[in-house]
């Protein structure tokens, strides 16, 4: 990246893992796509100019609704509806969904319930097209995909069994400070799958005998380029403070660490911003 300011709206950090499991990232800032990991230990400032895009429609918005949607497009598309959070809501069955092809297109295809290491423990789940990449948006240091169901309804049924058993969501903060003590995910699955055998034999009735199957996948290892981990987490926000500038100490999930704070760019999808190193 050269010294001159790089201009356009936030979306979601891309990441891939290297053959050694540390993830690469970059920052597409509207037609720009910024390399993340060579800007680390350099001076960073970000700046709002304070105009916010809708990531659908492209219309300016005073606020950003359901990560980077205008109102309009919040309240009409099916990918922001309430079941999409808690996908065992889903409705389709009932004609009720915004966009029935998205649902097919989207809800209707396999999906993973997983087992990942972010601030401890955690399960969830994710689209089949969707690994490694979710677990690097949560800042996972690990991750193992322990079943392999048939539709999105299902995954949140079957993760609401294992929720009363672990978390199903990660301490932001715990994950900043530090990657947690590494866990053996495949004994950890060996012990909570039996106690939701009977409840995995009556989804299986109810959705198909082949909508679970059970995998036998390695543990996956993930290493997240951070030079210092933040001893006290302090959060930057562009609604309150337009300009965010420090050392950029690391990224991990879709944060960047600053040595003066730290930024969920996640949480700005859509807001125009101008980049200096």
């Amino acid at each position: 990246m050269s010294n001159a300011p790089i201009t356009g709206n936030i979306r979601k950090m891309r990441s891939s893992l290297d053959a050694n499991g540390q993830v690469n990232y970059q920052l597409p800032l509207s037609e720009h796509l910024v390399e993340m990991n060579p800007l680390i230990g350099q001076q960073i400032t970000l700046t709002h100019t304070g105009n916010i895009y809708c990531c659908n429609c492209n219309k300016k918005t005073k606020k950003s609704f359901s990560q980077g949607h205008c109102f309009v497009c919040m309240k009409k598309l099916a990918s922001c509806d309430m079941c999409i959070m808690k996908p065992e809501t889903c409705h389709f069955a009932q004609g009720t969904c915004r966009e029935p092809q998205w649902g097919e297109d989207n809800c209707f295809v396999p999906h993973y319930v997983y087992l990942s290491n972010t601030s401890g423990l955690k399960v969830g789940i994710t689209r089949h097209t969707q690994l490694p990449t979710r677990w690097i948006d949560q800042g996972a240091t690990q991750g193992l995909p322990i079943l392999k169901v048939s539709s999105r309804q299902l995954s949140g049924l079957v993760e609401v069994e294992l929720a009363k058993m672990i978390a199903d969501k990660t301490n932001w903060r715990t994950m900043l400070k530090g990657n947690a003590e590494p866990l053996d995910l495949t004994v950890q699955a060996n012990e909570l799958l039996p106690q939701i055998e009977t409840r995995l034999h009556e989804l299986a009735m109810e959705h198909g005998e082949y909508a679970i199957e059970r995998l036998n996948e390695s543990i996956v290892d993930i290493d997240y380029p951070v030079s210092e981990f933040p001893s006290k987490i302090a959060s930057h926000n562009f609604d309150k403070n337009p300009v965010v500038s420090g050392t950029l100490m690391g990224i991990k999930g879709q944060y960047l660490i600053f040595d003066t704070g730290v930024i969920n760019l996640r949480k700005f999808t859509s807001y125009e911003i101008s980049v200096t190193a």
